[in-house]
């Protein structure tokens, strides 16, 4: 079941119908129900997000555990994650896809070779897939190691800590990272995250840029699929009974908007000193979509993944 609803919203002739596809912008209160943030103060907010008060969270009523937060960003802070994701957690010692292919040496990374010539962006933008942060997942055995591991950043902790504090996951720790870049013909075939340790713990899904049709299942292949809009911004939490449930990406559409751009001179100014190189990066996430996929590996108190017990 989950592979013929990805082979009807990856059509394209026939195009599908997207009436049944779950659209948080216009909530279908017999589907979704409101979910009220575990904070009211802002206290620890991370780096680009809106007060906690303005969030608005829901819940999935089939799909107990699945949490989604409406962009919860502001202009300046998608801004900041976007260059985070395309400029930096490209860069080593991140991992990507295209190190399995020597493109690049020791002192050369994805973006500046990008940036620096147009003959050779045209070759290389399209070709990076993954980048993978701190537990390095290794795609042939999808498994974690000791010896595969470097630190995680910092913002990027500090923000799941914040989204765990709201959602009610007061121990998650942010250990391992998937960054996944979708240009327009791109897909996420169906699959589980299951190579955790831990696989109690949450799991979440922070998107920017162009905006995908995300199809979540059952614990089986066979089950039915929801579909969901995620735009620029949104948040997808997998905890409890959703953790371990089907999903993917059949499908990436044209942004119906563009959150990461703001109308405010005192903002274009802000983005310029911090960001010199926004107009390459706005660029590129004009025809493309990334995203922050971010999980705990060990189980609360494992110090070690050759240590399985706290």
């Amino acid at each position: 079941m989950f592979k013929d609803f990805f082979k009807y919203y990856k059509s394209k002739e026939p195009p599908p119908d997207f009436g049944a596809v779950i659209d948080f912008k216009k909530p279908d209160y017999s589907k979704v129900r409101n979910i009220l943030p575990d904070v009211n103060e802002d206290e620890g907010v991370a780096q680009g997000l809106k007060p906690i008060k303005e969030w608005k969270i829901y819940g999935i009523i089939s799909k107990p555990g699945l949490i989604f937060i409406e962009n919860p960003f502001t202009t300046l802070g998608q801004q900041y994650w976007i260059t985070r994701c395309v400029r930096d957690y490209s860069s080593k010692p991140n991992k990507t896809n295209l190190d399995l292919h020597n493109l690049f040496t020791k002192h050369e990374n994805w973006w500046d070779e990008c940036s620096n010539s147009a003959e050779r962006a045209r070759t290389l933008l399209p070709k990076l897939r993954w980048a993978t942060l701190g537990y390095h997942h290794n795609w042939d055995t999808k498994e974690y190691s000791e010896n595969a591991k470097d630190s995680m950043p910092e913002d990027m902790m500090k923000l799941t800590r914040c989204l765990a504090k709201v959602a009610s996951f007061h121990d998650f720790k942010a250990e391992s990272a998937i960054v996944n870049y979708y240009r327009m013909n791109s897909t996420l075939s169906g699959h589980t995250d299951h190579s955790e340790v831990d696989c109690e713990a949450p799991l979440f899904s922070v998107s920017f840029g162009q905006t995908a049709i995300f199809l979540i299942g059952g614990l089986l292949r066979e089950d039915p699929a929801d579909a969901i809009f995620i735009r620029s911004g949104d948040i997808v939490i997998m905890s409890k009974s959703s953790r371990l449930r089907y999903h993917g990406v059949p499908r990436i559409l044209a942004a119906d908007s563009t959150p990461w751009e703001s109308e405010s001179s005192k903002d274009i100014t802000q983005m310029k000193e911090k960001f010199s190189d926004w107009d390459r990066i706005k660029s590129y996430i004009c025809e493309s979509r990334v995203n922050m996929n971010v999980r705990q590996v060990l189980r609360p108190g494992q110090t070690s993944l050759d240590n399985n017990s706290p």
